[in-house]
């Protein structure tokens, strides 16, 4: 990790260490022209992928919902032959109906391994963008960093949700309600937590939790349970070019189709038969409605939802999500500065082929995107691991 950049001028930044950002760098240096001089990720934490650890160790994931073949690494079958070679195969968990998964120590190690192999950490600049604006010259970009300007002709917006969390509106502002990502500590225990939430990450906490206190859990809707967070098919470029790339770049179809095809607020159905039993001991508690407002009443805190039913806790923590990035205070000044062009809900226009990002005038910028930002171009996996590799795939080939 460096504080301080070594160098000002680059041939392409990106902006963001996460896993998007970590696999995209590990592919430039493997597959351009580009020498590690010219390649530098900017993120604020100390290390690479430190929100991704942190966000999965904090709900208490004990594995992947993805298979192992879908990794940090380039290699398809890295993290198994990493596994056997440390004889950890043990750690790759049996999936009904679908091949094993990594535990999320063998995929944090493995991650180690392939940062530690390519010297990533050697390229990564702790430090925070806090504008970007074109050149002087027309050819590439300025950051303004906390850590000092840097340049670059190219430059990549991995971003993830850009740190926002979703509160509901009945939370804002009441004592004794957390957000999971937002600072909660989950070694501090009580007696009795509300977990708020209804998708992977709330089924994971509500078990967590459930081990040393009561929970009761509050969903708006039934719980599903999905293997995946899309099918299969939509991991494949080709199936995007038929089913996603026939609507108009940016466009409320586009949308519409990711929205139909991503399941949303699901639970992963290896958990089920965990969450079953907790129901049946009596650890675990699952009610179902909508929320309408929340106090704190003598240290307690007190939920009342439709049908005047009642619930009270010591705390309540949130696992209600994320704000949508295309409505990111930062991208929204960055798409008004560089006259970005920017579809439905802000969603922006990309080119198909390289992930670039095109201006209102349809002309090209060297400004490319991974992660949640892509969902247009990449589909229902765009956010997740599967993401990371087919945007990589289109980007190195735009970047030389």
């Amino acid at each position: 990790m460096k504080s301080t950049p070594s160098r000002s001028q680059f041939a392409c930044v990106i902006v963001g260490g996460g896993i998007h950002g970590t696999y995209l760098a590990q592919r430039l240096l493997e597959e351009t022209s580009l020498d590690r001089r010219n390649i530098a990720i900017v993120d604020p934490h100390q290390q690479l992928l430190a929100s991704f650890r942190e966000k999965a160790r904090t709900c208490g994931m004990e594995s992947l919902r993805s298979s192992f073949v879908h990794h940090l690494g380039t290699e398809p079958f890295g993290l198994e032959h990493f596994a056997e070679g440390a004889d950890r195969e043990d750690e790759l968990v049996p999936t009904v109906d679908y091949p094993p998964r990594p535990s999320l120590n063998l995929f944090l190690d493995y991650a180690e391994y392939v940062i530690e192999k390519n010297s990533l950490e050697a390229l990564h600049v702790q430090s925070t963008v806090e504008a970007i604006s074109e050149r002087s010259d027309g050819h590439g970009f300025r950051l303004e960093t906390t850590a000092g300007v840097i340049e670059t002709h190219n430059c990549v917006l991995a971003i993830g949700h850009g740190g926002r969390y979703r509160w509901p509106d009945w939370a804002v502002d009441v004592e004794g309600i957390e957000h999971v990502w937002d600072g909660f500590d989950r070694d501090t225990t009580v007696d009795h937590t509300i977990v708020v939430g209804g998708g992977s990450t709330a089924g994971h906490l509500a078990c967590t939790l459930s081990e040393t206190e009561s929970v009761t859990m509050i969903t708006r809707h039934p719980l599903e349970w999905e293997v995946l967070e899309a099918d299969p098919p939509w991991i494949n470029w080709s199936h995007m070019e038929r089913e996603l790339h026939v609507h108009p770049p940016g466009s409320r179809e586009r949308l519409d189709v990711i929205e139909d095809a991503r399941y949303t607020a699901t639970i992963p159905t290896y958990l089920s038969q965990e969450f079953e039993t907790k129901l049946e001991e009596g650890a675990l508690a699952l009610k179902q409605g909508e929320i309408w407002t929340a106090r704190c009443d003598n240290g307690s805190v007190r939920l009342l939802q439709k049908g005047e039913t009642r619930t009270v806790a010591d705390r309540i923590v949130l696992a209600t999500g994320f704000e949508p990035v295309f409505q990111h205070p930062f991208i929204e000044r960055l798409a008004s500065e560089i006259e970005l062009n920017r579809g439905y809900q802000g969603m922006p226009v990309l080119d198909d082929t390289t992930l670039e990002w095109q201006r209102v005038d349809g002309s090209q910028t060297s400004l490319y995107v991974s992660g949640a930002l892509a969902l247009g171009t990449v589909g229902p996996y765009a956010p997740n691991i599967p993401g990371a590799r087919r945007a990589a795939d289109r980007i190195m080939k735009a970047i030389s």
